[in-house]
């Protein structure tokens, strides 16, 4: 006997609308700059928005402004939620998630089944589905994909040229040849019809399939760009990528062969980078953007009485954190960890900076995750106690040490250059000195990885509402030199984490995280500081934009209306 997902979607189009297209894209330069390691053709067809440049009636474009670039467009490679937020709309996966949640739903399969003892999993692809480059999707190129992140050796890994797929690694339990690496082997049954064998259940499975990460790359354009494929995107999804200017804008445009019978309603997205909060509010209010993410909660009030505007609030699904390097004197003393913990004011930070769109945290998971502990008590601000817990660590009299602050705006944390103000005032008051060091971002994410920091500022979104997510990739010592920017190791932790992965029932699931998070309370890797609910604002002529908890929002059925 077997459990069958089926889900069939019906498309009617009842009546085609002809929209004029909105001149508010401030003339963004769409043509793309010779640099260094960037794609500088611009394709034919591409808008130029140059200033003098007039756009066609029919042309629909949304300028979507963020505060950061993105470091690649090779999904599986990096664990940027700015390169998501641009490769959601280029490929698809297996599965997929509801617009607003993480409910599964069908992606490029259109059907399931598992088997009873939770091993075997079939999946139906959708047929007549074509890559951007033409080529055809199918069960070979699925498992093409899943062999060149699951085996080092595989020709399209390219691990000699520093490729690695640390989220692989976390969701499916290592890699080709490792202990607990769970997929055991990938079956092409027919050429839309392919079965993934698992050594062991995996209670979140179907969640991992619908992650963004593991969405489907063309075979062929793995094969003509080799390494170059971070800036050469090749999907099945909606839009299809056009050039990419380093630190400025990523174009795509319409995959007039997509999948979906009237979608994308966008003829081109432009993906522009503009830094400061401040700036891309005044870009929105202008009119040179249409869309702009990580608004700052302080102009929330005045965005929602601001006629033209409209304000979207995202789905608490984060947190934002102190991270500590536990391998690094003398971070490595659980008694200093605690002490850092007692001196942080996380209260006053979410009070400060974040206008009610924000809880303090206690657990690394938010409050509405399964498995959340809610009988563990927030450490609290007592200098008095952190003082106390130095002075037990030998380290009265303080000491000096570096906390590095995240140079762009993320999605947990606006505002990092001054919650990192705060913070060393906040360590100065329990005698630590700590020296802000500032990086550039990607800089910033590769040298947090190799553990060049001491005191660090990151956060994580959640990127399937599981809370292995979070727990495998930010403290499983398997993710150091990965996600696990603390070096945290607990084998005790490690088992918890492991067993919860493999377990179906739910429950049981929700026992074994709250156990793990009384471990890592007590030996606190990272402070955790806030879970936010971030904010988007937009323009009132952009319909149907839905605000994803993940922060990777799909824009196929987006639209601008004059």
């Amino acid at each position: 006997m077997k459990w069958k997902y089926s889900f069939l979607v019906t498309l009617m189009l009842a009546f085609v609308l002809f929209l004029a297209a909105c001149s508010g894209d401030g003339g963004a330069d769409t043509s793309s700059t010779e640099d260094e390691g960037s794609e500088t053709e611009n394709e034919e067809g591409a808008s130029e928005g140059s200033e003098g440049d007039t756009e066609s009636d029919e042309d629909q474009v949304l300028v979507f402004a963020r505060g950061g670039d993105s470091t690649s467009l090779d999904f599986a490679s990096n664990s940027d939620g700015e390169a998501s937020r641009v490769t959601k709309n280029i490929f698809d996966s297996l599965l997929d998630y509801e617009r607003d949640s993480f409910e599964v739903v069908p992606g490029l399969a259109h059907d399931w089944e598992v088997s009873d003892d939770g091993l075997n999993y079939t999946f139906f692809l959708e047929e007549g589905v074509t890559f951007h480059d033409g080529t055809e999707f199918n069960a070979e190129a699925v498992k093409v994909n899943f062999e060149r992140w699951a085996d080092p050796e595989h020709e399209y890994a390219f691990t000699d040229e520093g490729f690695a797929y640390p989220l692989y690694g976390t969701m499916f339990g290592g890699f080709k040849g490792d202990e607990g690496h769970i997929i055991e082997e990938i079956n092409v049954v027919g050429d839309y019809e392919i079965e993934f064998v698992l050594k062991e259940p995996q209670g979140s499975f179907l969640q991992n399939m619908a992650m963004h990460y593991f969405a489907i790359t063309s075979p062929a354009a793995l094969e003509e760009y080799g390494p170059d494929i971070v800036e050469n995107p090749v999907g099945t999804g909606p839009f299809q990528f056009v050039s990419w200017t380093k630190d400025d804008q990523i174009v795509l445009e319409k995959f007039e062969d997509y999948r979906k019978d009237g979608l994308p309603k966008l003829d081109q997205v432009i993906y522009e980078v503009i830094p400061e909060n401040s700036a891309r509010l005044i870009a929105l209010r202008s009119g040179e953007v249409d869309i702009i993410d990580d608004v700052n909660p302080d102009d929330a009030a005045g965005i929602e009485s601001e006629e033209g505007l409209e304000l979207h609030v995202r789905g608490e699904n984060n947190v934002g954190f102190l991270g500590m390097n536990n391998e690094k004197a003398p971070l490595d003393d659980k008694l200093v960890r605690q002490a850092i913990s007692y001196a942080v004011d996380s209260e006053s930070i979410v009070e400060a900076l974040y206008a009610g769109y924000a809880t303090p945290a206690v657990n690394l998971i938010p409050p509405n995750y399964l498995g959340y502990n809610d009988e563990l008590d927030p450490y609290g601000y007592d200098t008095d106690r952190a003082q106390e817990l130095l002075a037990e660590a030998g380290l009265e009299d303080g000491f000096e040490i570096d906390l590095w602050v995240m140079p762009v705006s993320r999605p947990y944390m606006p505002d990092p250059e001054t919650v990192a103000e705060i913070v060393q005032s906040n360590l100065a008051e329990v005698g630590i000195t700590a020296n802000i060091v500032r990086e550039e971002w990607a800089p910033y994410l590769e040298k947090t990885s190799q553990g060049e920091q001491e005191l660090f500022l990151l956060g994580w979104s959640g990127s399937n509402g599981d809370p292995d997510y979070f727990f495998g990739s930010l403290l499983h010592g398997d993710s150091i030199g990965g996600e696990n920017r603390s070096f945290y190791q607990n084998e005790e932790v490690d088992a918890l984490i492991d067993e919860a992965a493999q377990t179906i029932d739910q429950d049981e699931r929700a026992e074994l995280y709250k156990q793990a998070q009384e471990i890592i309370y007590e030996d606190v890797p990272v402070v955790n500081m806030v879970h936010s609910t971030p904010l988007v604002a937009a323009k009132s002529e952009v319909k149907n934009f839905i605000a994803h908890p993940s922060t990777s929002d799909p824009l196929e059925e987006v639209e601008i209306e004059n």
